[in-house]
């Protein structure tokens, strides 16, 4: 018997509303009180120990250790988008109302700036302090993969509502990119933009959402600038393409591994950046493509589960999950078989995943499942992607 995808997204959505959106994250460990009162928290070993410890822990350490629930800006820029996805299948203006109540939550979130020549600029970040393997960003500092969702999101409202407030918003996101993000690349042909404004690290996935948003722009204003700094992206990318057609996550040796929902990121950017740059696709289609394959071909099992890495299953992760069926149902060019696995996956993670109280669990490990519920990672991933789903199916 099918599963009803429209109750299931009705049961999260409220869920999470209980709380205003409000949740754990896995990455908030350093949020912790207790850590914060030891000399550690000034280590970058220990904040990533620490930051690890409760990451990887089965059971939810953080009530113990004082860290408390927040509202994460990507978390509620993924609402938005399932919203707005929602209106687009029912055009219920329950969904508008809702879609427009999560923009505004998530203006409020926002990192306001302005450049010497007096131009805002707009940026979001995340709630809790975060230690990377290669570099530290506090609490609130700007990063580009939270504001590039909230851009997308602002952008498809301003489409779907005509409200040019939410245009404006996503314009002066652009002038963030381009004014205040490190450039660790930079020729004729080829871009690749930081993190954060406060790194020089080369992250492929990170790289195109820059691009992403400014060919989204570019392409509604027809900002020539933006388009072409959005193709630069994407060669850059594109040249660093693995033989077998895969992507690691950045280039930094400790960053060498490639993964489920890295590259979805990467294949849906690469879309997106083609279809609005003129001209592009003849550079892209084919490492696309390839890259396509390989992910079809590595990254899922013949029951839907998908796997983590491409040469490992497990943890099988929901947020693998969630960014594998939005990249199948936007990927899918007249596809079935694309939407077909997509609610194949739905399906398995219904069985796998899903806590009938309304939520979805974090991961599957050997032997165990991680039942811990998460914001962002999870619930606002799940309902981005069950509403796509639906939109695809209809």
């Amino acid at each position: 018997m099918a599963i009803d995808l429209e109750q299931v997204y009705d049961r999260v959505y409220s869920y999470c509303r209980r709380d205003d959106f409000a949740g754990y994250d896995p990455f908030d460990g350093l949020n912790s009180r207790i850590f914060h009162l030891t000399p550690l928290k000034h280590v970058k070993l220990a904040r990533l120990v620490w930051l690890q410890m409760i990451k990887r822990s089965p059971v939810n350490l953080r009530p113990a250790l004082i860290v408390e629930k927040g509202v994460n800006p990507k978390a509620l820029a993924l609402f938005a988008l399932a919203e707005l996805s929602r209106y687009r299948a029912t055009r219920r203006q329950n969904h508008a109302e809702n879609a427009k109540y999560m923009l505004t939550h998530l203006h409020d979130l926002k990192i306001s700036g302005q450049e010497t020549d007096g131009r805002p600029t707009t940026a979001f970040g995340y709630n809790f302090d975060w230690q990377s393997r290669v570099f530290f960003a506090p609490m609130g500092t700007p990063a580009i993969v939270p504001t590039a969702f909230a851009s997308q999101a602002f952008v498809e409202a301003y489409e779907i509502f005509a409200d040019e407030r939410y245009l404006t918003v996503a314009m002066e996101i652009c002038e963030f990119i381009v004014s205040r993000l490190n450039r660790p690349v930079e020729t004729d042909d080829q871009l690749c933009f930081s993190y954060t404004p406060v790194d020089y690290s080369i992250i492929y996935n990170a790289n195109l959402l820059a691009g992403e948003c400014l060919a989204r722009v570019g392409g509604i204003t027809g900002n020539s600038k933006y388009l072409e700094m959005a193709a630069k992206t994407a060669r850059f990318v594109v040249r660093r393409q693995r033989a077998d057609g895969a992507w690691v996550y950045g280039e930094n040796r400790k960053q060498a591994w490639a993964d489920n929902f890295h590259t979805a990121y990467i294949l849906l950017s690469l879309k997106r950046i083609s279809a609005l740059v003129p001209g592009l696709g003849a550079e892209t289609t084919e490492a696309t493509e390839r890259g396509t394959g390989y992910w079809l071909d590595n990254f899922f099992l013949d029951d839907g589960t998908p796997k983590y890495y491409d040469n490992s299953v497990y943890p099988v992760d929901i947020h693998s999950v969630g960014a594998a069926i939005v990249a199948l149902c936007e990927l899918r060019d007249g596809d079935a078989s694309m939407v077909h696995l997509a609610r194949k996956i739905a399906e398995w993670t219904m069985a796998n995943l899903y806590d009938r109280e309304g939520f979805f669990y974090y991961q599957k490990r050997k032997g165990r499942t991680v039942k811990i519920c998460y914001m962002r990672w999870a619930q606002g991933w799940m309902a981005y992607a069950l509403a796509r789903l639906i939109e695809s199916e209809r």
